[in-house]
């Protein structure tokens, strides 16, 4: 029998090459040196090196030369900073194009558990600063990210790419209102700021922090907010309707397409069907060959 195998993206062993032996696909235009981006990365790599190698493939044509695939910006930073080597990932196929779209961004809680060891490993606040190219009053906030966030909702959000804001306003509203805030973001796929104000328009009063003091959000006048607390609690209860009978639902969806597999398994009832009801076969096999079933 034989066995199925895996291709790896790259060689098993790295190498350091210099910088006059690769060829990259495009140049740095003077508009992207001067971007926050670039100084971001020239701080980082003056502070502490080059954390990502660079992705190179070789060229056959051209003697010991490599094209590089992806690290265009480290590239042409580590020559304006006068290095002559690079330490460098082989692939193993010419993918001519930027690898970053295979990375998954780090969250804002995971950049603040990132910044929380960093400093406890004894790495200042201002030198974290220094190599991201950042103010550091940044890196503080971004310290202080989950500062009144009860553990519950920072466990729903742990992976959800949440704007920073997004946790101050939940700070606003009591750890159950937090739960319940944090719950909606991720059934609706929206972290965004302008989310979570209005979750926090909606919230009750007696939710809040700060209980007997009014929220105030810019735009809405009182009797604005008071309709979408209103109009929130019955989308909230509908919600947990929906998800309550939408697992039945799906169970009986499942049973009911089996058993239509199995009547058209049958060549007498796909024959019958074929002569005297060809409108039912038709949607019989659109239901059999439904994605839910895995047909299609």
């Amino acid at each position: 029998m034989k066995r199925n195998t895996v291709k790896t993206a790259f060689k098993k062993k790295g190498l350091t090459l210099p910088l006059e032996c690769i060829l990259p696909l495009k140049q740095v235009s003077p508009e992207k040196r001067r971007s926050a981006k670039y100084q971001q990365i020239k701080a980082s790599i003056r502070e502490i090196d080059v954390i990502e190698p660079l992705i190179v493939y070789p060229e056959k044509s051209k003697g010991m030369n490599y094209l590089l695939l992806d690290g265009l910006l480290r590239y042409d930073i580590l020559k304006a900073l006068g290095r002559i080597d690079a330490f460098c990932l082989v692939a193993t196929e010419d993918e001519t194009y930027t690898y970053n779209h295979k990375v998954n961004r780090i969250p804002p809680i995971q950049q603040h558990f990132m910044i929380l060891r960093a400093i406890q490993s004894g790495v200042s606040e201002e030198r974290i600063a220094a190599t991201l190219n950042v103010n550091v009053a940044k890196i503080r906030a971004g310290r202080d990210l989950l500062k009144d966030i009860c553990p519950e909702a920072v466990e729903l959000l742990r992976t959800c790419d949440a704007h920073r804001k997004t946790f101050y306003t939940l700070r606003k509203v009591k750890p159950i209102r937090q739960i319940e805030m944090a719950e909606l973001m991720v059934a609706a796929g929206n972290y965004s700021f302008a989310y979570a104000r209005c979750l926090l328009a909606a919230t009750p009063q007696a939710m809040l922090v700060e209980n007997g003091k009014r929220k105030e959000v810019d735009g809405l006048s009182v009797e604005e907010m008071d309709r979408m607390e209103r109009e929130m609690e019955s989308l909230a209860r509908d919600f947990n309707m929906i998800e309550e009978s939408h697992g039945r639902n799906v169970l009986n969806l499942t049973l009911a397409t089996t058993y239509v597999r199995k009547l058209l398994e049958n060549a007498v009832v796909v024959r019958y069907l074929s002569e005297h009801h060809p409108d039912i076969l038709l949607e019989f096999q659109k239901l059999s060959d439904s994605p839910l079933h895995g047909g299609g």
